[in-house]
């Protein structure tokens, strides 16, 4: 009867509403006897995750209704290390410029790495290699991002104004992140060509790439903007890669198939988009 009067209802109504979810759930949530109504184990279980949601429920409509129009929160941002040292930081800052009150949780990542932390709601956003795009998420064009090859200014090849794969894979070669998604690719075309990709010396960075090259140590394979970003001094050349697959190399923005996006999420993309 107090609970009838606290929730503003008929006794039988909520009675009939308590043997509706007893029914529901397929178990007594109650027992009664003259003495009064306690709950069952089930139905403290009920009682309590019930609290629970009824709390999370609340504080969801007080966070909406503090947002209004404004954008704000955290975006978990997924990207390969092409676009970590290429076009991301300005694209980011002017992003962080316009939306203050947004904080990106960056994590570089291998594009397969990128891809699969999308589809699994990891990352809102993601930025890696283009290519074909798993059901389940959208893609948009980030950059064009082509290949050059990275040489020591006295390098034999330094003299031409463009180099072949074929011509990259007779000389002494450095190589980076062994199993990622740019060693992959070297391997590949190199196999189509009948030929071996094989790296003097392997490295992770493309800093550290550039370095092996400056000692003399190989030439490298590696997109435009990691060349500008390591290898703009006068000691080394850089050459375009000769190949259709190296010159439209291309980086795309990634994210799961929702319709609307939440704010933050379409406000980053757009801001990368352009």
């Amino acid at each position: 009867m107090r609970a009838a009067e606290q929730e503003h209802i008929a006794p039988s109504a909520l009675s009939r509403r308590l043997a509706d979810l007893e029914h529901a759930f397929g178990t007594a949530l109650l027992v009664r006897s003259p003495r009064g109504v306690v709950l069952t184990d089930a139905g403290r279980l009920v009682f309590e995750r019930g609290v629970k949601m009824d709390d999370e429920l609340q504080a969801l409509v007080r966070e909406v209704e503090t947002q209004g129009n404004q954008v704000r929160g955290t975006v978990r941002l997924y990207a390969n290390m092409s676009a970590v040292v290429g076009f991301l930081p300005e694209r980011l800052r002017h992003f962080m410029a316009q939306y203050p009150s947004v904080e990106v949780s960056l994590h570089e990542a291998d594009t397969r790495d990128v891809i699969r932390a999308c589809l699994d709601d990891r990352a809102d956003v993601g930025v890696g290699v283009e290519s074909s795009v798993p059901m389940g998420l959208e893609s948009w064009h980030f950059a064009s991002d082509p290949m050059q090859v990275v040489l020591p200014a006295e390098h034999p090849l330094a003299k031409q104004e463009a180099l072949g794969f074929a011509q990259v894979l007779e000389h002494p070669l450095i190589g980076i992140h062994e199993g990622g998604a740019l060693d992959r690719l070297l391997h590949e075309r190199a196999e189509a060509l009948q030929m071996h990709f094989a790296p003097k010396v392997s490295v992770s960075s493309f800093d550290a790439v550039c370095r092996m090259v400056e000692a003399g140590l190989g030439i490298a394979v590696i997109p435009q903007s990691a060349a500008s970003a390591y290898a703009g001094m006068p000691r080394f050349v850089r050459r375009p890669l000769a190949e259709p697959w190296a010159a439209d190399r291309g980086l795309c923005l990634l994210a799961l198939r929702r319709s609307p996006q939440p704010r933050t999420v379409q406000a980053l993309i757009d801001a990368l988009r352009g």
